[in-house]
């Protein structure tokens, strides 16, 4: 396809035949694209194809913020205080920013790297915000669906990195601090994460394989967590392998695509 990724990485039909064609067994989707692509799944599923990812269920709860946030609260995972519900009414939606308190954030519920977020200061400016951050969301995720949260002011980012297989086995593989950002987009991977309170980590670090149980989650993921005066706050989990990935590698000795690999052939972690 052509240099547009709707033309040519998003082209889900294509792909699928470039496997048919050349007896591909499985498919691993990278980092982006339609490596958290429900549909891309399923097309991969229905063709007999493995795709190299969770199952589609675990792909459809987290994929957007306010279910998985739903859902981490039945995991015992703390999160931000917010809204997080269906309603979309502005008026509602402000009330609710109103109670919870300035500053607030402003988020897609659907979207991520920054797109469809607005940081709001006052009361009066929200409506126009969230005007703008719905627009934003429609045209650059195709869901303008928001949800709104207590923005926590000086936090840092740390991200946790999970596995489970078909065999039971859910396992973390501690995690990465990633505070250093540039327009929400991060900058530099430390694991371990530098002077984090032992207790808060290995109580984050237990939340996180609990709610791998839940979801009967399956293959490599990554929770990613707001941490301020020894509060951990759930943001999102991206149901795929990042980018920072070799940090952990680095650290734990583990191939992790490798273990993709093994665990979506059947095999035990």
């Amino acid at each position: 396809g052509e240099s547009p990724a709707a033309q040519s990485y998003l082209q889900i039909e294509r792909i699928i035949q470039a496997a048919l064609d050349t007896g591909a067994e499985a498919i691993h989707p990278g980092y982006g694209f339609l490596s958290e692509n429900d549909q891309f799944a399923n097309a991969c599923q229905k063709n007999n194809i493995v795709f190299i990812g969770p199952p589609v269920d675990a792909i459809l709860a987290m994929g957007l913020k306010a279910t998985s946030k739903s859902l981490m609260e039945k995991a015992g995972v703390p999160l931000t205080p917010g809204y997080h519900g269906t309603n979309q009414d502005p008026d509602f939606l402000k009330q609710q920013a109103d109670a919870i308190g300035y500053p607030v954030l402003i988020k897609a519920s659907a979207g991520g790297g920054g797109k469809g977020m607005r940081l709001v200061d006052r009361g009066e400016d929200f409506l126009s915000h969230l005007a703008s951050c719905k627009s934003e969301a429609r045209s650059s995720i195709g869901n303008d669906d928001v949800l709104v949260e207590r923005y926590v002011v000086q936090p840092r980012h740390i991200e946790v990195q999970v596995f489970g297989d078909t065999h039971g086995n859910y396992v973390h593989l501690f995690e990465r601090d990633c505070s250093v950002q540039r327009r929400h987009q991060k900058v530099l991977e430390e694991a371990p994460a530098p002077n984090l309170p032992e207790q808060a980590r290995a109580d984050i670090l237990e939340a996180c394989v609990h709610a791998c149980q839940l979801m009967q989650y399956r293959g490599a993921g990554t929770f990613e967590f707001l941490f301020e005066d020894g509060e951990f706050f759930f943001i999102e989990m991206n149901t795929r392998v990042q980018v920072e990935h070799p940090v952990t590698e680095m650290v734990t000795g583990v191939d992790i695509i490798e273990q993709q690999l093994r665990i979506a052939g059947g095999l035990g972690l």
